[in-house]
């Protein structure tokens, strides 16, 4: 039978036969509800357990839900004063918005909370902004010229798609002219622009697994239908997916740097890969969402490099690269699909601000952006050096094991046995230190896949991460002492 809320909150109506999770349900629910008014800023939630009781749900269903609005700003907790929507958070006239961590490029009508160790997904911002493209944008606006002017194409700013074809061709081993190059609002809309060109409402998409949600979203929102394939040492198990989805029409990969276990798709399962997209007339989605930093040797070829049959949509964002509110990135689109790509992204209201995008294309064709991310790898490696020190010093004690990162943004954090991620996260959390579970990038009902922290190291200098390690060892000792309930 569906379970239904009362008192204090809106009516909320959980179904347990459903095939998302209850507490996936419930975060659905109480997101809606904020963002329609229902629930107003400033509102306090009830405890987790009274609400719990009320729907007659596990304590833990309603805490996980709650962790997860917490991470997306929806919701504020504090020690001593509970759970409550956010009181400066104008959502009555906000209309829906995107769900999921995404890549910082979903549309929010509130700022987030500053980031604090470790969240995810956050680069080196102190690192941009200053002098270079602050000087392109105030060239562009003193000085525009009368396509500055007018509405941008819907493909995106003639110039910007030179600049990216050229730095792809040459640092990707991309095949593309900037006819294949659509200037997107970020990663997550070029995800949805990809999925609605290749897939469509019901049609099967292979995603990795434990693997990104907000790709996963992205398929769901045009109606497609997402399917777990798991992963080895080798990267994406292809023939897995054969096996256990033999009717799906596309796969979505990171094979540079998968997300969020950090393997890299071998040679070999590239091939096998491609192969199965040619001989199926099917399509590969590749998020290539932050190559530039690999740390382990050189930048790996993209996988549309090696694509002979034109099978494989790219796509990439300045995200990771430059700043999340940029808001701005790329898909490279095979002839076959131009049409209907651009069609698509047309429908989705053009291609944003030509200031920013001439600006940028400058940024790009002058060279500063090749000098940032070659600025950007060296700090990161420091980072990723000071990491390895604080785990060493005040994780490894704990029985706590650092997977050696390949890239620069995150790194995964192997928990000793008997103790539950969520549970560490959500010590963590009090401790003003954000991490993620691994079974956070689950797709239901495959929700085993180990227990793991998720902890972003990029974005935060060195004491701020010997701070956050020293704090997350506390946080251990917290859940380590608590009796199991």
């Amino acid at each position: 039978m569906p379970r239904r809320s009362q008192g204090t909150i809106p009516l909320l109506t959980l179904d347990p036969g459903a095939a998302n999770p209850l507490y996936r349900q419930l975060a659905d629910a109480l997101r809606r509800a904020i963002l329609e008014g229902r629930v107003a800023p400033g509102t306090r939630l009830p405890s987790t357990r009274s609400l719990a009781d009320d729907l007659a749900v596990s304590r833990s269903t309603v805490v996980t839900a709650f962790e997860q609005l917490n991470a997306e700003g929806y919701l504020v907790s504090r020690v001593g004063s509970g759970t409550s929507v956010p009181g400066d958070l104008p959502v009555a006239s906000a209309g829906p918005l995107p769900t999921g961590p995404g890549d910082g490029t979903a549309a929010r009508p509130w700022a987030p909370p500053p980031p604090r160790p470790f969240r995810p997904g956050i680069p080196a911002l102190d690192e941009f902004g200053r002098g270079p493209f602050g000087r392109m944008l105030r060239s562009v606006w003193r000085s525009p010229d009368a396509h500055a002017l007018a509405l941008t194409p819907p493909a995106g700013d003639p110039d910007l798609r030179v600049a990216v074809a050229r730095h792809l061709r040459g640092s990707r081993n991309v095949r593309c002219s900037p006819e294949d190059v659509l200037v997107t609002f970020g990663a997550q809309e070029g995800l949805a622009v990809a999925f609605e060109a290749v897939a469509g409402p019901g049609r099967e998409v292979w995603m990795e697994h434990p693997g990104y949600i907000g790709a996963r979203h992205a398929a769901e929102s045009v109606g497609a239908r997402p399917v777990p394939v798991p992963l080895d040492e080798h990267g994406l198990d292809v023939a897995a997916g054969r096996r256990r989805w033999p009717d799906a029409v596309a796969a979505y990969v990171t094979p540079s740097h998968q997300f969020p276990t950090g393997c890299t798709l071998s040679l070999p399962r590239r091939l096998e890969l491609l192969e199965w997209a040619a001989e199926g007339d099917r399509w590969i989605v590749e998020d290539d969402y932050d190559s530039e930093f690999r740390l382990a040797g050189r930048p790996l070829p993209a996988l549309q490099g090696l694509d002979e049959a034109g099978r494989v949509v790219y796509v990439g964002t300045f995200s990771k690269s430059l700043a999340p509110s940029l808001r701005l990135g790329w898909i490279v689109v095979p002839e076959p699909l131009r049409s209907r790509a651009l069609g698509l992204r047309l429908a989705r209201a053009g291609a944003g601000s030509p200031w920013l995008q001439q600006a940028l294309a400058r940024f790009m064709e002058e060279g500063h952006f090749a000098r940032h991310i070659r600025r950007t790898r060296r700090l990161y490696r420091a980072r990723r050096a000071a990491l390895a020190q604080a785990v060493a010093t005040h994780l490894s004690p704990r029985g706590v094991v650092l997977r050696e990162p390949t890239g620069a943004m995150h790194a995964l954090l192997d928990l000793p046995p008997g103790l539950r991620a969520a549970a560490v996260a959500r010590s963590a959390r009090d401790r003003e230190v954000e991490v993620l579970p691994l079974d956070y990038f689950a797709i239901p009902p495959d929700t085993d896949v180990g227990e793991a922290l998720l902890l972003g190291f990029a974005g935060y200098d060195e004491a701020a991460i010997a701070d956050g390690a020293a704090r997350l060892a506390r946080a251990l000792d917290d859940v380590g002492e608590a009796p199991p309930h």
